[in-house]
């Protein structure tokens, strides 16, 4: 009985939190079994908590409360999107790899920073919610944004990659995932996923497979048959990935997996990277 009271326990522990039943020195069969019913129904109340709290805050603030989801076409935030990463990219062309990454780590810093005061004060956040709704979405009133996957993505791969590499994802990254999602909600029709159209996919596949080709082109020494293929071979892969439905957010994954496939894809075929 002891060891199947200490199995038990130990299977019903919470994230951060253990049910106090489980405190006491004897228990009983019956003891153990309503733990277990009040461990599961703690964690199904904490899966509705967000909800209600956004539904407080719209009751506070209705005309800027934000309501877009991963579904809505958010102009400027998908612009930013943009202009974020292209901006990274081309900074970094003309820096040395040092430099970028101690620039970009005290931005990631200062970002995280941010996004704690605003997560944590959010009685602070009302004179700015008129600009947050356009930037963020419902989800994440109430928790980090995708800005810190993102800067986190940016510098991983800079970080690991070599820089020519590291530029051609980072621009597939800034371009390719914002214009798949604009095309799939705007003129995506043939539902191929759950929020994923062929539409949006044949968009980051060819958004992809010239933010490889362009710079690879430009700015190396490799044959351009080389480039080519290897550009179409790692556009597949990771619009591939890209489609699999991931609860790992893609602006950590599709730049360190493009980077990946660049670099193991360019090496089959010889392809030299500075």
């Amino acid at each position: 009985m002891k060891k199947e009271y200490q199995d038990e326990k130990k299977k019903y522990k919470t994230q951060n939190e253990v049910c106090p039943l489980l405190d006491k020195k004897e228990h009983t069969q019956q003891s153990i079994e309503q733990a277990i019913k009040e461990s599961k129904s703690q964690s199904l109340d904490s899966k509705t908590i967000e909800k209600e709290l956004n539904e407080e805050i719209k009751k506070e603030d209705p005309q800027n409360f934000i309501k877009a989801s991963r579904s809505s076409l958010q102009l400027p935030r998908r612009i930013f999107h943009m202009i974020n990463g292209g901006a990274v990219a081309v900074v970094y062309s003309f820096l040395t790899h040092s430099l970028a990454v101690h620039i970009l780590g005290i931005f990631a810093c200062i970002l995280y920073i941010f996004e704690q005061i605003r997560i944590n004060y959010p009685e602070y956040n009302k004179k700015l919610n008129k600009f947050y709704k356009y930037f963020l979405r419902a989800e994440e009133q109430l928790k980090e944004s995708s800005m810190i996957p993102y800067v986190m993505g940016l510098l991983l791969t800079i970080i690991s990659f070599p820089k020519m590499i590291a530029i051609c994802s980072i621009l597939t990254l800034a371009l390719a995932d914002p214009l798949s999602a604009i095309v799939g909600i705007k003129f995506g029709k043939k539902k191929i996923m759950k929020n994923k159209t062929f539409e949006g996919s044949m968009a980051f596949f060819v958004t992809c497979f010239f933010c490889l080709l362009i710079p690879l082109s430009l700015y190396s020494s490799n044959p351009f048959y080389k480039v080519f293929f290897v550009s179409i071979l790692t556009s597949a892969m990771t619009s591939y990935v890209e489609l699999l439905p991931l609860k790992i957010d893609d602006n950590l994954t599709i730049p360190i997996f493009c980077s990946f496939c660049l670099l193991v894809n360019g090496l089959a075929f010889g392809m030299v990277f500075t």
